[in-house]
């Protein structure tokens, strides 16, 4: 389904002011969400009723009460019913901006009994509520390099941008049973279930659960597209971590730090690309033969890797 040359890094996303409490107060997400109505006339309450972005404040608590008593990385949650007071139900929570629409009217394309001072819309009847996203159908069929450059227009004219950091220190895949849990709650909507979990009556290897997982009766790990991408790489990671300690234990360590501190970049960047070419080469100088052997220390590492090159060249 995807083609991935990279390896799968996972950094947690603080969010200091919603982290420990929920839900947040109304000020703090009028900072993080934008609501512009564009009409002829300023919205009603009615128009309000129609708008998908009302807070039902009993569906809330509800769902909240339920992520403390069941999930288990809400069970230190705090419930603030204060703030969830403070949420409208009958109007959006945020800040409305109010926009008039510019609407100009080509003359050329005018019928004959039209005039460009005409006001379109309905006497009676439903009237169409459009509702836009920040992300719409313009963006929808453009390419990679066509949304760069859209961006980059965007960053060169001084508009502005959402970021959200990530923590300095990337999550351990070992021995981290809400690794999982925490990057894909979809799957796992109790929290629990995650790779060593210590709830089990018996312990499970990493491989043997995430093989599990796949074979679930919904099927819901396997139609997932980044869950076996992600488990995947994790095992190339973990295998290419141990062929590397097992060449680093070997006897002949001194001999493979010396290669790599004493390594002639000229000659290896000419071996590389006279390889990529799909050359013979056969080493003659000793600074050859050394680069000849620091790949084969490479080899040795990746051939422990599921799925890599060097696995291949070994079936």
């Amino acid at each position: 389904m995807y083609k991935l040359k990279a390896n799968a890094v996972l950094f947690s996303t603080p969010m200091p002011k919603i982290y420990n409490t929920l839900p947040p107060k109304v000020e703090d997400l009028d900072e993080v969400l934008a609501f512009i109505y564009i009409g002829p006339n300023k919205p009603t309450q009615k128009d309000y009723q129609r708008v998908p972005l009302l807070v039902r404040r009993n569906k809330v608590a509800a769902a909240l009460d339920w992520l403390k008593l069941n999930h288990l990385d809400y069970e230190d949650l705090n419930i603030s019913y204060e703030n969830l007071a403070t949420y409208p139900e009958d109007e959006p929570p945020v800040c409305v901006d109010y926009r008039v629409p510019v609407m100009s009217k080509d003359a050329e394309n005018l019928a004959v009994h039209e005039s460009a001072e005409d006001e379109e819309g309905v006497v009676d009847g439903d009237c169409p509520f459009v509702v836009h996203a920040l992300t719409g159908a313009q963006y929808e069929n453009k390419t990679g390099k066509q949304l760069r450059a859209l961006a980059m227009d965007h960053l060169m004219s001084q508009g502005k941008v959402l970021g959200i950091g990530h923590s300095e220190i990337p999550e351990s895949t070992y021995n981290n049973p809400q690794l999982y849990p925490q990057m894909f709650p979809w799957l796992f909507p109790y929290g629990l279930g995650g790779l060593c979990n210590p709830y089990g009556k018996e312990k499970v290897g990493v491989l043997a659960r995430k093989k599990n997982l796949l074979m679930y009766h919904d099927k819901r790990f396997q139609v997932e597209p980044l869950f076996p991408l992600v488990s995947f790489n994790h095992e190339q990671i973990k295998s290419s971590t141990t062929g590397g300690y097992l060449l680093a234990k070997k006897a002949h360590f001194t001999k493979v730090a010396d290669r790599l501190m004493n390594l002639d970049q000229n000659t290896l960047n000419e071996l590389i690309s006279k390889l990529k070419n799909g050359e013979m080469v056969t080493p003659t100088t000793e600074t050859e033969k050394e680069c000849y052997k620091i790949i084969n220390d490479l080899d040795l590492v990746a051939g422990h890797v599921q799925g890599s090159a060097t696995s291949k060249k070994y079936m």
